[in-house]
């Protein structure tokens, strides 16, 4: 699979900003959009998301007939693909995700996905698909440790990848991912996200809208679902929240 043209903007208030007024105009992609600055950057839950000069900030333009259901597994591709991104320039053996779509480097969160969705008046759905990357900043004062791909260069490797380098990488692997997807179906991309995904098997918790409860992961469901068991025996299955894993959760 081709991957789609990359359009970089010099600044923009937030790439997701973009993309929906791209879908709401009329357009249908596949397109990546590109931020050299953003203003108005948000992550999941509304959160502020800091994009500092010289740190990814893309989001992809997509239209599909998939139910929002099946659409949704779009954020398991974004993980992999920015997993496979960090991957090529980052000591091996220090990228993995945390669930559902953190990608983190030696334990620190270097990525945020956002997926954000709509419909298209052509008919299906758009997607806008929200990846930022701390290529050579991160932020401070964050509730977890965050970190960049600068602090973890290969040996071989002098300087993180430029937007455009980067920009160029993750499309390429999102294709990729994209293909497999629609070609095999989301099990080899599960299978493939769960090999790289830590904490599935211990404990955990999970900090909801309403609630917070902690007891054990168990792996995940086949739509990607967090399973946790607590404490009294019965299990929930956890599609969306925070969630911390390990003994200090």
């Amino acid at each position: 699979m081709t991957p789609p043209p990359i359009h970089i903007l010099d600044q923009t208030d937030s790439t997701n900003a973009e993309a929906r007024r791209r879908a709401e105009g009329g357009e249908v992609g596949p397109q990546w959009i590109v931020a050299r600055r953003q203003t108005s950057g948000r992550g999941r839950r509304g959160r502020a998301w800091e994009s500092d000069t010289g740190n990814l900030a893309a989001t992809l333009l997509m239209t599909t007939r998939k139910a929002p259901a099946e659409a949704a597994q779009v954020t398991f591709l974004a993980a992999l693909a920015t997993a496979d991104l960090l991957d090529a320039f980052a000591v091996p053996g220090r990228v993995a995700i945390k669930w559902p779509n953190d990608v983190m480097i030696a334990g620190e969160k270097a990525v945020g996905i956002l997926i954000e969705s709509g419909t298209h008046a052509m008919g299906g759905l758009w997607l806008a698909v929200g990846i930022g990357v701390n290529l050579a900043h991160a932020p401070t004062g964050t509730e977890r440790p965050a970190t960049c791909l600068a602090a973890h260069l290969r040996s071989d490797i002098a300087y993180p990848p430029s937007i455009e380098a980067a920009a160029g990488v993750l499309a390429k692997a999102f294709a990729v991912w994209q293909e497999r997807w629609e070609t095999l179906g989301f099990q080899p991309v599960l299978d493939a996200w769960v090999a790289r995904t830590r904490g599935l098997d211990g404990p955990a918790t999970a900090r909801l809208d309403h609630e917070t409860i902690s007891g054990m992961a168990d792996g995940v469901a086949p739509d990607g679902a967090l399973r946790l068991k607590l404490a009294d025996g019965s299990l929930r299955l956890i599609s969306a929240g925070d969630v911390f894993f390990g003994e200090a959760a």
